[in-house]
């Protein structure tokens, strides 16, 4: 079977494990990589997790720069957090910013510019073995005020959308009023015109004469009597209806009437 065809090495490049040159260092991570958690479990069961060790298991994540002057130390055999010999050089490193052993430690990369002077860049921390970079503030902030203007929105929604509904109950409240308002106005009592009214009457009964006697009653007519209003209301449901009584006037026959 024919094998497929490799490219010639690179004589300028070189190689490494027959030229004795050293490997091409990696790349320097890169600013945003919240999203990247490291964790190395086989180093975790080989060596504890303390103060001394945990810059060793930093250094095995992506987030670590080659190119730090703690690097630097450790070629030359010193420890990578030595303070005093970090504050004598320039350039970007690594300081262990807090500790709570064996759970939490933060890690701070920055930049010296002198014995006092640094520069904060970028924060990572070290959480039950996990390796995190922390985000930063600007981000938090933009995330924050992105969700809250998320929910203010969402609660102006919902508002008015409550507002639109109660708005139409309105519409129909104020379309029934109207007709309401006529029945009412129709049954209103305009005590003025009562009064005038009355004036009028009592003006016309002034001018007008006194209405004429009522005619007396027939002989042998006999009212009434007023017993049967008496009885109770159970005795008169019982009783048979009864005719009304008759007009002493027109029901009497034409002989009997009064000759005007």
């Amino acid at each position: 079977m024919a094998s497929t065809p490799m490219a010639p090495p690179n004589p300028a490049a070189g190689n490494p494990n027959f030229d004795g040159n050293p490997p091409a260092a990696p790349t320097p991570p890169g600013t945003d990589m919240t999203g990247i958690c490291f964790r190395d479990q086989l180093w975790l069961n080989s060596y504890p997790l303390d103060r001394n060790l945990v810059f060793d298991y930093f250094a095995l994540s992506p987030f670590y720069d080659w190119t730090c002057n703690n690097e630097q130390l450790r070629l030359r055999s010193i420890h990578p957090l030595d303070t005093s010999h970090l504050s004598k050089m320039t350039g970007t490193e690594y300081m262990l910013n807090e500790v709570m052993e064996p759970h939490l430690f933060v890690i701070r990369k920055q930049k010296r510019d002198g014995p006092e002077k640094v520069t904060p860049m970028l924060t990572y921390y070290i959480l039950d073995g996990s390796i995190y970079q922390a985000p930063q503030l600007c981000n938090v902030f933009t995330a924050r005020i992105g969700r809250a203007l998320y929910h203010i929105s969402k609660a102006f929604t919902t508002a008015a959308s409550k507002l639109e509904k109660i708005g139409y109950v309105d519409v129909d409240a104020e379309n029934e009023n109207p007709a309401l308002e006529s029945k009412v106005g129709k049954e209103t009592i305009d005590f003025k015109e009562v009064m005038r009214v009355d004036q009028i009457l009592a003006s016309l009964q002034r001018k007008l004469p006194p209405a004429p006697p009522p005619p007396q009653f027939p002989e042998g007519y006999a009212p009434p009597t007023t017993a049967e209003g008496e009885k109770g209301p159970e005795t008169q449901q019982v009783a048979e209806p009864q005719l009304p009584p008759l007009d002493p006037i027109i029901d009497q026959g034409p002989s009997k009437r009064m000759k005007f």
